[in-house]
């Protein structure tokens, strides 16, 4: 929040059970419609520092897709424990916002386009943020590709 705020962005606190760590679970405690409410999530490179991927709750990540957009030749998903040490923030809880220090590549899945505003983690279980896309965007600069993939 400090970090939108000292970028003069607009953002909207939503407050939930920290007890809940699923992104379709929180979707249902606020309120909101599930693919309009973002995860993020760490994937590990074999070399160099890992990124961050921005997927609709519902949603699950595709590595192939997201190495083709970053030109990565082989992604891994971090393990809970492997996201939480290297983000330092507890998973439910991992937000690119809060991690805008570490100059982590960030991809926000192209589905977020459509929507003039999603929520995100504000980089603590039991929080996350409305803010809109076009200010994401500017904030983060992520790229913006097709890497999630529906789930039947």
């Amino acid at each position: 929040m400090r970090f939108l705020e000292s970028h003069n962005v607009a953002y909207e606190v939503f407050e939930f059970s920290p007890a809940i760590h699923n992104a379709v679970e929180v979707a249902a405690a606020v309120g909101a419609a599930p693919a309009t409410v973002y995860k993020t999530l760490v994937v590990e490179r074999p070399e160099g520092k890992p990124l961050l991927a921005i997927v609709p709750a519902p949603d699950t990540l595709d590595l192939k897709a997201l190495a083709s957009a970053t030109g990565d030749k082989k992604l891994t998903m971090a393990s809970h424990a492997d996201a939480e040490r290297l983000t330092g923030l507890k998973v439910g809880g991992i937000s690119a916002l809060a991690l805008v220090q570490k100059h982590w590549d960030v991809v926000l899945d192209a589905s977020a386009e459509q929507y003039p505003a999603i929520l995100v983690s504000a980089g603590e279980r039991g929080v996350n943020l409305r803010i809109a896309v076009s200010d994401l965007k500017k904030t983060l600069h992520p790229r913006v590709a097709p890497v999630a993939r529906k789930d039947n």
